[in-house]
């Protein structure tokens, strides 16, 4: 009789293995795509994931649902370990009922959230879904409410990744915009509220799946995509580089490793690399690789809002989160784009103890009507409630120039920047040198016998009484003016006298962030 029973759950989880059946995975691997079990076979530890509620099936009995019984009802969940540490994963099957998600689905999705909360670890979710099971009606759309209810309940406790690998729609794209970053799969993966047949019979547009909800979409205008990988492995990979800077919870220091840097190497090449034209851009990413431990840096939202640079890296060992103002890119001024990408960056970098490191290089806000019409108030004032809100470390370092209420939201002394440097080229001011006094001696120009001799006096005399770094210096808004090749050194120092930093801020439920 324990014979039987052995067989018989043997061959039970055989047929969870199995999926859809051999023909729906080979069809899958035809275009080039993998299993949900292969997918979590090769994010994972090798023989490290345990799954659970492998026998669980679908209640429905319409529509011949009764006849349809698939352990596991299209969805892979459990735990498991990367690089030793451990995540909870639910990887939705397309080869069951098109990944579809019911009662049950949905069931299995809370649970595992619900235990990577209370063991605080990591949620990881793929993604790869024809949409809600209409076969189950409402059922479905209660399932989904009660699988965002516990995506919402997790953000700020624990990291949440998303990674989109085939379709994505209807109610089922909330869940991934609840986490802390999507990764998706070039024309492979896509995400919308309504698809392109919906979209035709309303509006009468014609539009392709990759045009409405694509990769490059999501990765270069809607800023909804953080990553895009070439193919699952490769998004796969990109996953494992990204845990690897995070903690696995709001309690935790992010995992130092070591880098074999000196944390007092000096770069020379840094004194020279501002321009003399203080018009001619230079590419801060080449400050910051030249700062960071071996030049290595994981870019969130590259193809997005490239005026504003976000990205991971390692001081002395230690996990930061860089944020950039990029003068290669619309001249590194501030716009609604840029603003809303920095301020989700740094709000997910305090949420987890990450420190924020802030190289500033921005001559304003980008003047255009289309910005002040549209949502660059509200928007930028996320990114300055960021700043304010944060309590982990914050070091700030103006290379060039920090004008207007754009400084006042890049990490500023009013702001709580905890050490605030410059370098000798820093020009700080509540407005450029020219703009001040086109404003200020207006009539002054008009009168004289050379205006513009007159003007470039006036403006040199502005620009060194008003507008350099020693001007502030001297009122305690920066803590000190250093050489551009100590600067790799003098961030990790002070990163080195916050390691241990607490700031009481006011009893409250939440603030009301201009959302």
């Amino acid at each position: 009789m324990g014979e039987d029973k052995v067989k018989e759950l043997r061959e039970m989880k055989k047929r969870s293995r199995a999926g859809g059946g051999a023909e729906r995975v080979e069809a899958r691997r035809m275009e080039g795509k993998m299993t949900a079990r292969e997918r979590v076979d090769a994010l994972l530890d090798p023989g490290s994931f345990s799954e659970l509620d492998t026998f669980v099936s679908h209640q429905a009995y319409h529509f011949g649902m009764e006849k349809q019984k698939v352990p596991g009802d299209g969805v892979v969940t459990g735990r498991g370990t990367i690089d030793g540490r451990q995540v909870f994963v639910y990887a939705q099957d397309f080869t069951v009922f098109a990944g579809s998600v019911g009662r049950m689905h949905a069931k299995k999705i809370c649970k595992v959230i619900d235990l990577a909360v209370k063991t605080g670890c990591p949620i990881i979710a793929l993604y790869d879904s024809g949409g809600a099971r209409l076969q189950e009606g409402v059922d479905s759309l209660a399932g989904y409410g009660e699988v965002m209810f516990r995506h919402s309940l997790a953000s700020g406790l624990i990291p949440q990744i998303a990674m989109v690998m085939g379709p994505c729609a209807g109610s089922g794209v909330y869940a991934p915009m609840l986490s802390d970053f999507v990764f998706m799969v070039k024309d492979r993966s896509f995400m919308f509220m309504v698809g392109p047949d919906v979209i035709k019979a309303v509006q009468n547009e014609t539009v392709t799946f990759e045009e409405l909800g694509g990769a490059s979409v999501h990765a270069t205008r809607s800023g909804s995509a953080h990553f895009v990988a070439e193919d699952d492995l490769d998004c796969i990979k990109q996953v494992k580089k990204l845990i690897s800077y995070l903690p696995s919870n709001n309690l935790e220091q992010p995992p130092k490793k070591p880098m074999g840097d000196d944390p007092e190497r000096r770069e020379d090449s840094l004194d020279t690399l501002i321009p003399e034209d203080p018009m001619k851009p230079y590419d801060m990413k080449e400050v910051i690789r030249k700062v960071v431990d071996k030049g290595e840096i994981l870019e969130v939202q590259e193809q997005f809002a490239r005026n504003m640079i976000t990205a991971f890296a390692r001081m002395d060992g230690g996990p930061v989160g860089i944020v950039a103002n990029q003068p290669m890119a619309l001249a590194g001024t501030l716009d609604a784009s840029s603003s809303m990408k920095a301020a989700r960056f740094v709000r997910f970098c305090d949420s987890f103890n990450i420190p924020v490191v802030t190289l500033v290089d921005v001559p304003g806000y980008l003047p255009s009507v289309e910005q002040e019409n549209g949502s660059l108030l509200r928007d930028s004032t996320k990114l300055l409630y960021a700043y304010a809100e944060a309590s982990v470390p914050k070091v700030t370092l103006v290379t060039r120039k920090a004008i207007g209420g754009a400084y006042c939201v890049m990490g500023s002394k009013a702001l709580r920047s905890d050490v605030n440097l410059a370098w000798p080229t820093a020009e700080i001011a509540i407005v450029g040198p020219e703009g001040a006094i086109n404003i200020v001696f207006k009539q002054d120009l008009i009168m004289a016998d050379d205006p513009q001799e007159k003007r470039d006096v006036l403006i040199s005399e502005y620009r060194k009484l008003y507008a350099s770094a020693f001007f502030s210096a001297e009122r305690g808004y920066l803590d000190d003016i250093i050489e551009p090749n100590n600067t790799r050194m003098r961030i990790i120092e002070a990163l080195e006298m916050l390691d241990r930093k607490r700031e009481a801020r006011p009893a409250k439920k939440h603030g009301n962030m201009p959302l």
